[in-house]
């Protein structure tokens, strides 16, 4: 590997960009974009609690992530009825990571529904998701409470999500879809803001790591993760 994407450091992120309501229905939109990753995250909220959760006073959040059937170079099948394995470990992984922020008390008996959906697929779409899904859950919750629905606002802080890897022997910060087929290692970072760690994805793709080669990757991650976390800081300052 000589040459990244966008002309790119090791240590540099694609470029990122968010573009909030970009919907006209839901109480909060955005669409996230990491270079060539563009996802549209959407949040609804009501009063359709799981049944194991009526009455207790608590609210709850809810993922669903899919890719749109022209998002990739070869065209992948909608998934109808059936959720395959991976979307619904990325769907479980979204909907973690955005419920560590969220204090269910404070939020009350409503139900929050996160709908990502990728439009073009580059690799990163499940840090992508987070990271702009938290945006629009955000704004979201701004209007719920503006509507008087909530006394304060439960949500608790940031969140957002990177990759990073190994790929020809070098370390790299937010994988594109080339380098991640290619990666010897392969991990996805979930990070809040106050720089705690909510996951940590890691595998060994084609050559084990030790401790200080995860510690390597650990740092490179979070100097990425702290510039998501700034530039969503930005968007709603």
């Amino acid at each position: 590997m000589s040459t990244r994407s966008f002309e790119r450091q090791d240590n540099q992120l694609r470029p990122v960009s968010f573009e909030r309501d970009f919907l006209k229905h839901p109480y909060g939109s955005c669409l996230v974009k990491f270079g060539d990753t563009h996802v549209l995250c959407a949040v609804t909220i009501d009063e359709n609690l799981p049944g194991w959760r009526k009455g207790s006073g608590l609210g709850w959040l809810t993922a669903e992530y899919s890719m749109l059937p022209a998002s990739t170079s070869v065209r992948n099948n909608r998934e109808r009825g059936i959720v395959q394995g991976r979307t619904q470990e990325i769907q479980r992984l979204i909907g973690r990571s955005l419920r560590s922020v969220l204090d269910m008390s404070v939020l009350g008996e409503y139900n929050i529904f996160i709908d990502c959906d990728v439009i073009q697929a580059d690799g990163g779409t499940r840090t992508a998701a987070i990271t702009g899904a938290w945006l629009a859950l955000h704004d979201a919750l701004t209007v719920w409470r503006d509507a008087g629905k909530l006394t304060a606002n439960p949500l608790l802080g940031q969140v957002a999500a990177v990759s990073v890897g190994m790929v020809d022997g070098r370390l790299v910060l937010d994988m594109d879809a080339a380098e991640d087929n290619i990666a010897e290692i392969d991990m996805n970072l979930v990070m809040n803001g106050q720089a705690e760690f909510i996951e940590i994805q890691g595998t060994a793709e084609h050559t084990t790591f030790d401790r200080t080669r995860l510690d390597a990757l650990l740092d490179l991650g979070t100097h990425g993760l702290n510039e998501l976390l700034f530039a969503q800081a930005a968007e709603i300052a």
